[in-house]
């Protein structure tokens, strides 16, 4: 890896034969066979680390994200861009591989890792995509997510927002906060009864919230069959089939109009030649004095996707842009954008809450899914972190209505309850 990286590796090296290099006081990473190496060689860089990784060849003593954050710090001002430079490195690169016994033919990717077949963002691929990562057992997100089941960014109101919950302010708090904000953003509590859509509705924490709290008539639509049975469960459970329906349904084939349409963080997952289709979906099922609200991640720069991780282990057809083009899209679809709340530090809250909840769990998590499950999650959750930690992506609700001549029948002033659900 020296040759490559160049310098002095930012971690602490111990191959299968026992030697050693780089950083004594670096996070410690062991490399458990000449197979780590050699997934490294034919994918170099962040693909080949996370399949090594997630198959066992490579092991972090300690916490990933910590050692993921020290390795970051000390590489990201190396100049690993330059095209000469990498290949004036090459051939020291090969003879140490050649050492080892690293050289060979590509090893089969990790069972975890997505197949992804047919055109990009046809009905069949985005459910085949959808299926590999929700479509599980909803016993493990029970275990990581809040009572809610909220798998989105939370909202954090009180106590440390550069920390993560506490028994005084847990998860369950800063979800409900959030799916509070939401329900007053977009109105349910001027008037019970209202018809609200919830495109991407996950495991129903928002269809769940808005009926029971506001009295909303709700359809959530989702292509996950496991998560329209957790749901309708819940709706069984909670005796709200008068006002939930949940359907199995592409957001493309949604009927009908709403007094009010959310969707968190679904929007990710349209693509970029889909997003117009999704913006329009938006604007078409609300009615004329309905707001909408979006929630979605957003990123610059190179890896639109999230990077080749993400890519390849988590959501392989994610896109995601700077919060300015989403909000150009949504008008050129017809709607009329009236507010953007930033909520970037919150998402780290959020994950942090997460990993405690992870590790917390995690006896109980190895009993019920495959090692290789649980090492994609340590990635997910560490790089996810980082990300948001660092600035290199963000969240965002965006408040919308439909574009009219005249006023647009919201508050002039921006309501304290934007801010604050609990004003």
């Amino acid at each position: 890896m020296r040759p490559v990286v160049g310098g002095d590796l930012p971690v602490r090296l111990t191959a299968w034969d026992g030697s050693t290099a780089g950083a004594a006081d670096g996070p410690h990473v062991r490399l458990n066979s000449p197979d780590a190496l050699r997934r490294l060689l034919w994918h170099p860089g962040e693909l080949g680390a996370a399949q090594a990784y997630v198959a066992g060849d490579l092991e972090v003593d300690g916490n990933v994200a910590d050692a993921l954050r020290h390795a970051w710090g000390t590489v990201a001002d190396r100049d690993l861009k330059d095209r000469g430079t990498l290949l004036a490195r090459l051939p020291r690169a090969l003879r140490a591989a050649f050492t080892t016994g690293a050289v060979g033919a590509p090893l089969t990717a990790p069972k975890t890792q997505i197949a992804v077949r047919g055109r990009l963002h046809s009905r069949t691929r985005d459910r085949d995509v959808i299926h590999h990562h929700y479509d599980v057992d909803s016993r493990f997100y029970e275990m990581i997510l809040d009572q809610h089941m909220a798998y989105s960014c939370a909202y954090v109101t009180e106590g440390d927002i550069d920390g993560a919950e506490t028994d005084a302010y847990p998860l369950e708090a800063a979800q409900a906060d959030k799916l509070d904000l939401v329900c007053r953003k977009i109105g349910l509590d001027q008037r019970p009864g209202m018809t609200m859509l919830d495109v991407g509705c996950g495991w129903g924490s928002l269809s769940l919230h808005a009926a029971e709290r506001y009295g909303a008539k709700v359809t959530g639509v989702t292509i996950a069959e496991e998560q329209k049975a957790f749901i309708d469960k819940r709706i069984h459970d909670r005796g709200l089939q008068d006002r939930v329906t949940i359907e199995l349904r592409d957001y493309r084939d949604v009927q009908g109009r709403y007094d009010a349409v959310a969707s968190l963080e679904m929007g990710e997952h349209a693509g970029d030649k889909g997003y117009p289709t999704y913006a329009k979906v938006l604007h078409d099922a609300a009615h004329d004095d309905a707001r909408i609200l979006v929630q979605q991640m957003s990123r610059r720069g190179r890896h639109p996707g999230g990077g080749p991780f993400i890519e390849a282990f988590i959501a392989p057809d994610m896109t995601m842009r700077p919060v300015g083009d989403t909000i150009e899209l949504l008008e050129a679809a017809g709607l009329e954008v009236r507010d953007v709340h930033a909520m970037r530090e919150h998402y780290a809250w959020t994950v942090r809450s997460w990993q405690r909840r992870f590790d917390q769990n995690r006896s109980q998590i190895e009993q019920l899914v495959d090692p290789e499950v649980i090492r994609v999650w340590e990635l997910y959750l560490a790089g996810g972190l980082l990300a948001f930690e660092q600035g290199r992506m963000g969240v965002d609700q965006i408040l919308a209505v439909r574009r009219r001549t005249g006023p647009s029948r919201l508050p002039a002033v921006r309501p304290a309850s934007w801010s604050d659900p609990r004003a």
